[in-house]
């Protein structure tokens, strides 16, 4: 673990998974916003997977220009990207490394996986820059 700490509201957290278990059997994706204060959290946008796969995901372009516009409006910062792991654990798989960089090429972003392989839900944090994964610690505020 790292000195970062990624702080999701409860309302962010709820919906991310809740968006994870919607989408099966496919994997699930979304951005996630917060008010530009570190990694603060309290905003999920899910989106619609476009590759409709229980392997991989991929944000709906159109869908993704959207969130940017409306958190751009806001004068919100996004802080990264989830996706759902529906039968393994929540770790970045090969292909979220390789992704990880045509997405954040500067290693700016969060990459929240929501695993769904066991009955509860596990969500894990990271940075992916230039393939070197680096666990970043969660908290929920339900404050």
């Amino acid at each position: 673990m790292n000195d970062d700490l990624l702080v999701l509201t409860a309302d962010a957290h709820q919906s991310m998974i809740a968006h994870a278990l919607a989408g099966l059997p496919h994997e699930a994706c979304g951005l996630f916003a917060g008010p530009g204060d570190g990694l603060m959290v309290d905003q999920f946008f899910p989106m619609t997977n476009a590759a409709a796969s229980r392997e991989i995901y991929v944000l709906d372009g159109n869908e993704m220009l959207e969130v940017e516009a409306q958190v751009d409006a806001d004068q919100r910062t996004l802080v990264g990207v989830m996706h759902s792991h529906t039968h393994t654990t929540a770790y970045p798989s090969p292909t979220d490394v390789a992704d990880a960089g045509r997405f954040d090429p500067f290693g700016a972003w969060i990459f929240v996986i929501v695993s769904l392989k066991h009955p509860e839900a596990v969500l894990r944090a990271y940075r992916i820059l230039d393939g070197l994964i680096t666990e970043v610690s969660v908290v929920v505020d339900h404050g």
